[in-house]
């Protein structure tokens, strides 16, 4: 692909990204990206076909974004409490200056059954690799003694996931930012031992 066709692709999927945000599987078209950019519709059949593939693509962007965001926060020798308040504080400035007020992996798993299946699978394994990390990240604070469980990893991981997407669905239902904040914080708080309770956690 050449550069132009790189950047052509890069913009049909940012948009793609920002329509499945705010609308889901079923609310856009290729109509829709082709009057956003400002691009014919054959253009945008000639990088994804099918709306399938554009979707796909949308997902493994953002999977890679998350990956590349993780890695960064593994070199960054943060300790696991600090990881897990990195990890909200990203969702509450997105949701906060409106550049993503909704995880498309998110906003598609709530499609789930009406999704093609080879979408699902994208989606499925994104949810399968977030609460992997959350798990280790948990692990880690728990040998560091940072955090206390209450319950097996996997359910205070699959817990947490569960907290941070309602949480965004809350602040969208109620279009308050805060309660996502207090929400999130509060569950962050919960894993945290007494003793360990300091903004430099």
């Amino acid at each position: 692909m050449t550069a132009t066709g790189e950047q052509t692709a890069s913009r049909i999927i940012a948009a793609g990204r920002q329509l499945i945000m705010r609308r889901g599987y079923s609310g856009f078209s290729y109509a829709d990206i082709a009057e956003a950019i400002d691009i014919k519709k054959a253009s945008i059949h000639h990088h994804f076909p099918a709306k399938t593939d554009l979707v796909i693509a949308v997902l493994n962007e953002w999977r890679n974004a998350f990956d590349a965001d993780v890695a960064s926060l593994d070199a960054s020798g943060a300790n696991a409490v600090a990881q897990l308040r990195a990890y909200i504080g990203h969702w509450e400035r997105c949701i906060a200056d409106d550049t993503a007020p909704f995880c498309v992996a998110g906003m598609l798993g709530a499609e789930l059954p009406s999704l093609p299946e080879e979408v699902a699978q994208v989606v499925k394994t994104f949810f399968d690799n977030l609460t992997s990390w959350i798990e280790q990240v948990l692990e880690s604070g728990v040998k560091s003694d940072l955090i206390k469980l209450d319950s097996s990893v996997r359910t205070e991981a699959a817990t947490l996931v569960s907290l941070v997407y309602g949480a965004m669905l809350a602040a969208r239902a109620y279009g308050n930012v805060a309660l996502f904040k207090d929400v999130t914080e509060g569950a962050v708080e919960r894993l945290v031992k007494p003793h360990k309770r300091t903004k430099s956690s």
